[in-house]
């Protein structure tokens, strides 16, 4: 991955990491996906870079919803 793509992974990783550190455990368990929206946006991230894995991250989360679908929803 490119310096600057590295770069931009790590900033949109921080919102992510805090969430996943400081407010998720103050509150119950609410995604109907395993794994959690926030995991699977962490792993787009990183696995796709910013462009790809942002979009994934934002389809995910709007898919998880309760007219929606639940269960095991890998990154592809």
């Amino acid at each position: 991955m490119h310096w600057l793509s590295r770069l931009v992974v790590g900033a949109l990783l921080l919102p992510i990491y805090f969430y996943q550190h400081v407010i998720s455990p103050c509150t119950p368990p609410s995604c109907r996906f395993t794994p959690t929206c926030s995991e699977y946006a962490r792993q787009a991230l990183i696995k796709h870079g910013p462009l790809k894995g942002l979009a994934l991250a934002i389809w995910r989360i709007l898919r998880c919803n309760p007219w929606g679908g639940s269960g095991y929803d890998p990154v592809p």
